[in-house]
């Protein structure tokens, strides 16, 4: 009875790390509505964000790619053809989430500033000042349980 004290003691204080995950947000300061879609192995359901509004979803794995990316448009039903996006990818892996910042079929956002920051301060933010994303790898990783916050247009 004694050693299965001392295991339940240790699960039980292990289980908050386990479900300590963030979130992935993305934020809306534009003065024009944006469209989201949470992508895996397959598309999630459009998200249209108003200005001032946000987009949330708590760090999860795809069970066939592993990998999230979040699309981001300034078109409605966006994700139907070749159109420009910034895609906030991120890839929970046990008590790290990697994340990075990149543009497809153009630069949706050029001309106004895109950040993407880690609630946790010791994490490395991505920052494209014109909307446009630099040269190199944007790469970037965290602890799992850091909140990853994209301000779109500010």
């Amino acid at each position: 009875m004694h050693i299965s004290s001392i295991a339940l003691a240790a699960l039980a204080a292990f289980t908050p790390l386990a479900s300590a995950v963030g979130s992935a947000v993305v934020k809306n300061n534009c003065d024009f509505t944006t469209y989201v879609y949470s992508v895996g192995s397959s598309p999630g359901a459009e998200h249209a964000l108003d200005p001032g509004e946000a987009y949330s979803e708590g760090f999860h794995r795809d069970p066939v790619t592993g990998g999230i990316a979040l699309k981001i448009f300034r078109v409605p039903n966006g994700i139907s053809g070749p159109n420009p996006q910034t895609v906030f990818a991120y890839n929970l892996d046990d008590s790290q989430i990697w994340y990075d910042l990149s543009d497809v079929f153009g630069d949706p956002f050029e001309g106004h500033s895109l950040t993407l920051s880690p609630s946790d301060e010791a994490c490395g933010v991505i920052s494209w000042e014109d909307g446009k994303p630099p040269a190199g790898s944007q790469v970037k990783v965290c602890q799992s349980g850091s909140d990853l916050t994209l301000k779109l247009c500010g």
